[in-house]
C-alpha cells in the first residue's frame, strides 16, 4: 500500500494556474472550446475558468473521484505527472489524458531547479517531501522526451515546465507561425475624404494587408466584410488602391520585410521537428509563403542557410558586432525583447533556437546573446520601466551545444546585479530612449561611471552615489540636500 499522501499536493489558488494562464495568453484556449481538467485538485481552475465564461469540467482521484472523465477540446494535465511515484502509472495517466483531448493536451511538471530548496528522502526517481508527498523533478528536455516517447507525438514547449501536444498537425503549424508574429510599425494615414468616410469598412482589409503583407484572396475576409467593400468600391482592388494612396510605400516595404523575416524564422524552426509539407499548412500561411518567396522550397533553402549561419561562431560574432541595436560587451550582445525584431535575422534565429527548448519566458525582458559560446540567456528585470537602475531577479541560460537549461534566482540576493544606460538595450525609435539618455548624461557628468567594476551591483552603486553626494529619483539625478555645493 502506498504511503505517499498524494491528496496533499493539491494547492488552493485564487487565480488561474500557470499552465492554464499560459494557454489563454497563447490563444490556444478560448471560451469557444470545451475544457477538461484532468487531476483538477480542489477545482480552482474549474471555478476560475467557469467564472470567465469557459465550459470546463474536472476530475481528481482524491477530491472529485466520482466525476465523469469527458473528452474535450482541451485537456489540462497540470502538475499531475510529477506527483505520481510509479513510472508506469505516470505514463498511463499521460496516455489517459491524451485520449480525452480532441484538439490539445497541456502537460506541466515541476523542474529540477524547483528542488533546490526542498528537503526530503529519495524514493524511486524522485523524493518524498516532509509533508509525505512525492515529487519527480524533470529537466526541460527530459520532460519533452518523456512526453514524446509515451505518446508518440512531438510536444511543443510553451514555457519552462509546460508543453502543448496538438492533435492536428495543422494546428501545430498555425500556433508556431503565430508565435513569431511581430508588432507592425504604426501607419500614418493621410487625410482623404473617401477613406475617412469608409475608415471602419476598410479596417479589416487594412489589418489583413498589415498582417500578411499582401492582399487577401477570395474567402480570406469575412463574407460580410468582403460584401460591404464590393458594394462601396466595386472590388477589393479599388479599395486597396485607396489604402495605398493614403499610406506611404515605405510603410508597406517595412511590413513586407517583417513578414518575410517572420516566415523565414518559422520555417527555420521547423527543422527541429518534422518539417511540414506545404499541404499541412493553413491556406493563408501557405499563400503568405508563396507570395514572399515564390515557392515553399525556395523559402526552406533560405531558412536552412540561416540555421547554418547560427552554427558558425564567426557569423554570430560578426552579426552581433554589426547590430544597430543592443548593448555590446566583449562577451555578448544584450537587447530588450521589444527590440528583438531589429536584430539581424541570423540573431533572431539564434534566439529562437533557444526558445525551442524553453518556450516563452514571460518575465524575461532582456536577452543576452553570447558571442563566445553557443548560449542565450533570458534575464528578468521586472522593474525595468519604472526603476532607473533595475535589479536582476532571475536568469535562464540555454546552452545550445549541450541542449541544457540553467536557472538562477537573485530574489534573495543582498547584492544583485544592476543595469545602467538602459537606453542602449532599446530599439532606435523606442519612445523611452530620450528619458533614459537624459539620466545617463547626468550620471556621466557626475562621474558615476568612472569605476564600472564597482557600479554593476546594488551595493557598489549605492556606495558610488553616496560618495558623489547624489540620489536618483525617478529618472532624474538630484544632489543630496546635505551635500555642499
Amino acid at each position: 500500500m502506498s504511503t505517499v499522501a498524494r491528496h496533499r499536493t493539491a494547492m488552493t489558488r485564487s487565480a488561474l494556474s500557470r499552465p492554464i494562464a499560459t494557454a489563454v495568453a497563447d490563444g490556444v484556449l478560448d471560451p469557444s472550446m470545451t475544457v477538461f481538467d484532468y487531476g483538477c485538485g480542489r477545482g480552482d481552475d474549474v471555478r476560475n475558468l467557469t467564472a470567465i465564461g469557459y465550459g470546463v469540467l474536472g476530475w481528481d482521484p482524491a477530491h472529485r473521484p466520482h466525476a465523469e472523465r469527458i473528452a474535450s477540446d482541451v485537456v489540462n494535465l497540470g502538475y499531475v505527472v510529477n506527483v505520481i511515484e510509479h513510472p508506469d502509472e505516470r505514463a498511463e495517466t499521460l496516455r489517459a489524458a491524451w485520449a480525452l483531448a480532441r484538439r490539445l493536451l497541456v502537460v506541466s511538471s515541476r523542474l529540477t531547479w524547483d528542488a533546490r530548496d526542498l528537503s526530503g528522502r529519495p524514493l524511486a526517481d524522485g523524493l518524498i517531501t516532509r509533508t509525505g508527498t512525492f515529487q519527480k523533478f524533470y529537466e526541460q528536455a527530459e520532460l519533452r522526451g518523456w512526453i514524446e516517447q509515451t505518446l508518440g507525438v512531438q510536444p511543443i514547449a510553451a514555457a519552462p515546465g509546460i508543453f502543448y501536444v496538438f492533435r492536428d498537425p495543422t494546428d501545430v503549424e498555425q500556433f508556431l507561425a503565430a508565435r513569431v508574429y511581430t508588432n507592425r510599425p504604426r501607419v500614418q494615414i493621410d487625410p482623404h475624404e473617401s477613406y475617412d468616410a469608409h475608415r471602419e469598412l476598410l479596417a479589416p482589409l487594412m489589418a489583413f494587408m498589415r498582417d500578411h503583407a499582401r492582399q487577401p484572396r477570395a474567402g480570406e475576409l469575412v463574407d460580410q466584410q468582403a460584401t460591404g467593400i464590393r458594394e462601396v468600391f466595386g472590388s477589393n482592388a479599388r479599395a486597396i488602391r485607396l489604402i495605398r494612396q493614403v499610406t506611404e510605400d515605405t510603410y508597406w516595404d517595412r511590413v513586407s520585410a517583417q513578414r518575410r523575416g517572420e516566415l523565414l524564422l518559422y520555417i527555420a524552426m521547423s527543422r527541429f521537428r518534422r518539417r511540414p509539407r506545404l499541404s499541412q499548412l493553413s491556406a493563408s500561411l501557405a499563400t503568405d509563403i508563396k507570395a514572399m518567396f515564390g515557392t515553399y522550397n525556395s523559402a526552406c533553402i533560405q531558412a536552412d542557410r540561416l540555421l547554418l549561419a547560427c552554427g558558425d561562431p564567426a557569423m554570430i560574432l560578426v552579426s552581433a558586432r554589426s547590430s544597430k541595436v543592443g548593448k555590446q560587451t566583449p562577451s555578448a550582445l544584450y537587447v530588450h525583447r521589444s527590440a528583438l525584431q531589429e536584430l539581424p535575422l541570423v540573431l533572431q534565429v539564434y534566439v529562437a533556437c533557444a526558445q525551442i527548448l524553453t518556450g516563452t519566458i514571460d518575465q524575461a525582458n532582456l536577452i543576452k546573446l553570447s558571442v563566445q559560446q553557443p548560449q542565450v540567456s533570458f534575464l528578468s528585470y521586472p522593474s525595468f520601466d519604472r526603476d532607473p537602475h533595475p535589479a536582476l531577479v532571475s536568469a535562464m541560460t540555454v546552452n545550445l551545444k549541450r541542449l541544457s537549461i540553467d536557472w538562477r534566482d537573485y530574489r534573495t540576493s543582498d547584492n544583485p546585479p544592476l543595469l545602467h544606460r538602459k537606453e542602449e538595450f532599446l530599439g532606435k525609435v523606442d519612445p523611452r530612449r530620450q528619458l533614459y539618455e537624459r539620466l545617463t548624461r547626468a550620471e556621466v557628468r557626475a562621474g558615476l561611471y568612472e569605476r564600472p567594476e564597482v557600479i554593476g551591483t546594488r551595493n557598489g552603486w549605492r556606495l558610488t552615489l553616496a560618495s558623489a553626494g547624489v540620489t536618483v529619483r525617478g529618472h532624474r539625478l538630484v544632489r543630496d540636500a546635505s551635500t555642499p555645493k
